[in-house]
């Protein structure tokens, strides 16, 4: 039976004033604003020993008490599903995602997960940390994203790989395709939270943000686009789509972050189906063996499809 994970956090002068469900959003890597608050509705977080409003303004040296409840047992339904999985043990499964699957069920999106994939594949053999919805998810990429992620088969490597993944000691590389011509090598170093005027979009902000890095390169030019890798120091949601959106080089096929009238986004539309964007490769150090491990897989068939036609163009 999982345990309870419970947490101590002691504010900086930094964190003075600030509130008290702000402050644990942006301390915990994996916990949104609103998680936060029904933990503090919930009794499961305390200030200095005693329950407090999720409105609470912290002082310094306040010390805060978070403890995680243990998960309900997962009994989401399986499907059967083919997977591509490019690595499995006892510990963990590595899979390569297709363009057009929901890693876990959310609104709009219950069945044909990958979750439902796995718990077909693997039974109850996957970690309880990720409660009912996502057993076993450490990590995520988005619905029209391709490629590589590790999956948890037990808590103990659920809980090690987040931690790696906290510390920024996984290497996620992607490539992608974005729209415009670059001229050198760069990194992206500003931070990321929700669009101010439309939730369901995140943006370079200071308000209620998280760090976020990013390390572009530069692997092919053509006219008009170039084709790119990018590799995460941070891994905060549509974190690529947003830097290069800002740095206005959005990726092919993102009409969330990019436009529709770009004349690339118009040619490409019946291949690209979304963003152009393929997570490569990964590199973590294993669990149990404490040994790094390196996965690679290739480019999807409409990518490099596209890639053929913008070599031809040129």
């Amino acid at each position: 039976m999982t345990e309870q994970i419970r947490k101590t956090l002691t504010t900086e002068i930094d964190d003075v004033g600030k509130r008290l469900d702000i402050f644990l959003s942006e301390t915990e890597e994996d916990l949104t604003r609103s998680q936060a608050q029904k933990l503090l509705q919930d009794g499961f977080v305390l200030v200095n020993g005693t329950p407090t409003a999720k409105n609470y303004k912290l002082r310094r040296d306040d010390t805060v008490t978070l403890t995680y409840p243990a998960p309900v047992p997962c009994r989401a339904e399986a499907e059967n599903i083919p997977i591509d999985i490019v690595y499995e043990d006892e510990d963990i499964i590595v899979v390569n995602k297709p363009k057009g699957m929901v890693v876990h069920p959310a609104a709009g999106n219950y069945t044909g997960t990958l979750v439902s994939a796995l718990l077909y594949h693997c039974g109850e053999r996957l970690s309880a940390i990720g409660g009912v919805v996502r057993p076993g998810i450490v990590h995520r990429i988005d619905k029209d994203t391709s490629g590589l992620l590790v999956v948890a088969k037990n808590d103990a490597a659920h809980l090690f790989l987040s931690e790696q993944i906290k510390e920024h000691r996984v290497s996620r590389i992607y490539h992608a395709i974005a729209i415009g011509g670059l001229d050198e090598d760069f990194t992206v170093d500003l931070p990321i939270g929700r669009h101010p005027t439309d939730r369901k979009k995140m943006a370079v902000t200071d308000k209620n943000s998280k760090n976020a890095v990013t390390h572009v390169s530069i692997l092919e030019r053509f006219s008009g686009a170039t084709y790119i890798q990018c590799e995460l120091e941070t891994g905060r949601t549509h974190q690529i789509r947003v830097h290069l959106s800002h740095k206005n080089r959005p990726l092919l096929g993102d009409l969330v972050y990019g436009s529709a009238k770009l004349p690339l986004n118009q040619k490409f539309a019946k291949t690209t189906e979304g963003q152009c964007l393929h997570a490569k490769e990964l590199i973590l150090t294993h669990p149990r063996t404490k040994q790094q491990m390196r996965f690679v897989c290739d480019i999807p068939a409409y990518f490099t499809e596209i890639l053929e036609t913008l070599r031809k163009t040129d």
